[in-house]
């Protein structure tokens, strides 16, 4: 998706072994839309050429404020803003420790420090992806000037851990390219729900048979995955339980994984006491074996299947509809409804059957396993359809429309 489609970013790079990264990122800032203007120290000039980031970004790098380029002179002023028009962010990746201290002092030697000075700070968002050895990060020295910088108004955008060039092992990497990609993304979406707890449930569940057999469904995860990271982009604190998928985290979710029924609930239980909004897209299993073989289950040669008895599992919507915190409207329940036939019909006798506000509905075998959807949002005013699209689109358009639901 081209998710940065009309957006002028100018990349900044400091000295320092990540600066590798930002060739990558440059490539993927391209990729998703955006125009990218390249500012180099002359540090960062050591570790990577200005020619590779000029063949990535298909514009002139700069690196001097007194490139005899700009017809006055001035590359500091007119890399952020021309005419009426401005940069929509300046993306330092990555910042070093000395950059982040020339900011923290003000200082303005070089032209990505004074760039940065000289921006129209109420117009020019300014992020920084920090990168340095372990023992440089901790320093306190640089965590009062990462301090500093934020209460300037500069927006941090944290630490990878791990393997470092140095050889030592610890916080300090900079993030890798994608994780600072999608944290641009987030950052320029509509803050609807700050300062909101959003609780998600995602994917099936597995109910065991047997060590090795258990009944479970085709949920892949995708579209709770896609709607808890829409929710984190509008400024929510967000819990994603899921079931067994092998999806990635995504970024700033705090995560819960679980396999049964039962043990979604027991996840489910303690969040929704301080959730906002909790959104139960999880294709949670109807029915469970009353007891699992410790054993694999063998054939006998006689033909016939195990006799195997079930219990029917709690409904987590339907109980969490009934809590007080919902009752009361404090915490807001959406329920998702995968039906094979007669959508309509049945998410309507759904969303009655277990009392909540908004009920969406789609087609299970059109969308299991899939990259895209189409929705169907059911409430007491009526209906409304979100035509099939990419999930993540999908889900940011219903994280809107529950924050428009919340506002009334």
């Amino acid at each position: 998706m081209n998710e940065l489609a009309g957006k002028h970013i100018v990349l900044g790079l400091s000295g320092g072994v990540a600066c590798y990264k930002s060739a990558e990122l440059c490539r993927l800032l391209i990729k998703a839309g955006a125009t990218v203007q390249v500012i180099m120290t002359e540090a960062a000039a050591q570790f990577i050429t200005p020619v590779t980031m000029q063949a990535l970004s298909n514009r002139p790098v700069y690196l001097s404020q007194w490139d005899a380029r700009e017809p006055n002179n001035m590359p500091h002023i007119n890399a952020t803003r021309w005419g009426e028009t401005h940069a929509d962010a300046i993306l330092v990746a990555p910042a070093s420790a000395d950059f982040i201290a020339q900011l923290a002092q003000g200082r303005a030697s070089e032209l990505l420090g004074l760039m940065c000075l000289a921006r129209p700070i109420d117009k020019v968002p300014l992020l920084l992806a920090p990168a340095m050895n372990r023992e440089m990060w901790a320093h306190p020295a640089t965590q009062r000037n990462l301090a500093q910088v934020a209460a300037d108004g500069a927006t941090l955008l944290g630490v990878g851990s791990g393997l470092q060039a140095c050889g030592e092992t610890g916080d300090g990497r900079m993030l890798e390219p994608v994780d600072i990609l999608e944290d641009l993304i987030a950052f320029f979406q509509p803050k609807l729900l700050q300062g909101r707890r959003v609780l998600v449930t995602a994917g099936p569940t597995y109910e065991a048979i047997d060590p090795v057999r258990g009944i479970t469904n085709r949920s892949s995860g995708k579209m709770g995955f896609a709607i808890a990271r829409a929710a984190r982009e509008t400024g929510a604190d967000v819990t994603l339980v899921a079931g067994p998928v092998s999806l990635p985290t995504p970024r700033g979710v705090r995560r819960v994984d679980v396999r049964s029924a039962q043990e979604m609930l027991q996840a489910v239980q303690p969040e929704i006491a301080i959730a906002s909004v909790f959104v139960a897209t999880a294709a949670v299993a109807d029915w469970r074996p009353a007891s699992a073989s410790t054993q694999k289950i063998k054939k006998d040669g006689s033909g016939k299947p195990p006799a195997l008895e079930f219990i029917e599992n709690a409904d987590i919507l339907a109980g969490v509809a009934q809590d007080p915190r919902a009752k009361s409207g404090a915490l807001y329940c959406v329920g998702f409804a995968a039906e094979s036939h007669d959508l309509l019909a049945h998410a309507q006798a759904k969303r009655a059957r277990k009392q909540v506000p908004l009920l969406v509905g789609n087609i299970g075998p059109a969308t299991f396993g899939q990259d895209d959807n189409a929705l169907l949002l059911v409430d007491e005013a009526g209906t409304k359809e979100l035509p099939r699209a990419d999930k993540l689109t999908l889900a940011r358009q219903l994280v809107a429309e529950i924050a428009r639901r919340l506002k009334t």
